[in-house]
């Protein structure tokens, strides 16, 4: 199955060179960093790889990048979308056990887990250690998402998925953090197949500047898509 993996990016420096670096000579996917309005010379940074670039000349948001990248998808007939962060948190060595059951048919959209035997998270700040798995288990509630980390932004999914008709993602309410949970409610109650995958994590061990979310809107834009069209506010 013709798979994409989509780095997503925007002013992270140096950050981004290690992560583009980490990723394997030999591989069986195609890479793609798509850029949502950097001013640090992102671009300069991508022509030293042999991946393709997408960028977005103002910052528009996540939700609007992850459009961007499925239009590209979509264009080019690939099958599989992995979505990892160029932040330097996440390990491009675990997409190939993200992948491996989407081609299997095993599933259909693997979740990434730091909490899962195998996976990790180091330097995990206090807040967010007592969020992630509060947040997890009210999505359970309102969802029936069986997951242990639902605000791992480091998955793979059959891109069917998002060409179902009941799925729109041209709304713009969707442009922030909303849109990948939009995606994963939509693949959990149109019965699409889910399961968790253990990956890392890791934080800067300073534990400053380790996330571009904030601190309560950014934490609402994640909530209210559960509750929005688990309610039929949204569609």
């Amino acid at each position: 199955m013709k798979t994409l993996v989509a780095v997503f990016v925007y002013n992270e420096g140096e950050k981004l060179t290690a992560t583009l670096g980490r990723f394997p000579t030999e591989r069986d996917y195609d890479v793609v960093v798509m850029d949502d309005g950097s001013t640090d010379g992102a671009g300069d940074v991508v022509k030293n790889f042999p991946f393709a670039y997408l960028r977005h000349e103002q910052n528009r948001g996540a939700g609007a990048a992850i459009r961007t990248v499925i239009e590209f998808a979509n264009q080019n007939a690939y099958d599989i979308l992995v979505l990892i962060a160029g932040n330097g948190k996440m390990n491009p060595s675990d997409i190939a056990p993200l992948v491996q059951p989407v081609r299997d048919g095993v599933c259909d959209l693997t979740q990434g887990s730091r909490y899962m035997p195998g996976g990790k998270s180091e330097n995990l700040p206090l807040f967010r250690r007592i969020a992630i798995p509060l947040f997890t288990l009210i999505v359970r509630v309102i969802a029936g998402y069986k997951t242990s980390d639902v605000t791992c932004g480091f998955r793979a999914l059959r891109l069917d998925i998002v060409r179902r008709p009941e799925v729109d993602l041209s709304q713009t309410w969707l442009d922030r953090y909303e849109m990948e949970y939009y995606i994963v409610y939509k693949a959990v109650k149109l019965g699409y197949r889910t399961m968790d995958v253990p990956v890392a994590m890791t934080y800067p061990p300073e534990k400053k500047n380790y996330s571009k979310i904030p601190a309560i809107t950014g934490w609402w834009s994640m909530i209210r898509p559960w509750i929005y069209l688990s309610l039929g506010i949204r569609k």
